[in-house]
């Protein structure tokens, strides 16, 4: 990848047989010292707001992200994908991110859904070289029914983990988060953002600002994967 200047472009690249190509932007640090792949939660493609402002604070602090869409969202429609479609996907982009790092290390996860396949893909060990996995709102399980089955394989991922999480997710009880993470340690790493809601918005009587919360998540991952990849 190129040094020296940051930049934006966009590319194409093969999601699956059946789906045909996504789209991908990478967004490029100046001088990088890893990349991440961020794949997007369910109700919104990678240019959504949330994407676009975590992703202008991670290649601030010289992280480059390489987002893709899920071939649902690029076809227009609002149902994900059934979930080997949406694996194959992470697959994918993983390996068209590879050939764009050129040798930096590589970072993987995404938003709600987005890392939970990213999750299953690297308990699978079909992840490659990905030095660790960033979940930004693990979405544990179903609003108002609360349990853990969906993070039962992050026993099977070998890669280090950083979730980060708010205690008013509902999709995520804080107490259910934390009795997950407990046995991973120290592979995996919990990041509660106080105040904050699944989609990392914060209330106003909190005396935080939405732009303070993603300033703390970029920074959050910023340091964490340095320490990872250095």
């Amino acid at each position: 990848m190129t040094t020296g200047a940051r930049y934006s472009r966009e590319l194409r690249f093969v999601a699956t047989e059946s789906s045909g190509e996504v789209t991908a932007l990478i967004d490029a640090a100046p001088d990088p010292w890893a990349m991440l792949v961020l794949a997007h939660g369910a109700g919104a493609g990678m240019r959504h707001r949330f994407m676009e402002a975590l992703t202008d604070r991670l290649v601030g602090r010289g992280l480059s992200v390489f987002r893709y869409n899920f071939p649902y969202m690029e076809q227009g429609r609002k149902r994900p994908d059934h979930a080997p479609k949406l694996l194959k996907t992470v697959r994918s982009a993983v390996s068209a991110a590879r050939d764009e790092a050129r040798g930096l290390p590589l970072l993987a996860g995404g938003k709600s859904m987005g890392g939970r396949m990213t999750s299953q893909v690297a308990a699978a060990g079909d992840i490659g070289e990905v030095r660790g996995l960033v979940f930004f709102g693990f979405p544990l399980h179903a609003p108002g029914k609360p349990g853990t089955e969906r993070a039962a394989h992050l026993a099977d991922v070998g890669q280090a983990m950083l979730l980060l999480q708010g205690p008013r997710d509902s999709l995520a009880r804080l107490e259910l988060i934390t009795e997950v993470v407990e046995p991973l340690r120290p592979r995996a790493t919990l990041h509660v953002v106080e105040g904050a809601d699944h989609g990392f918005h914060v209330l106003k009587r909190s005396g935080r600002t939405d732009e303070e919360v993603l300033d703390e998540l970029a920074e959050s991952t910023a340091r964490w994967a340095r320490v990872l990849v250095t």
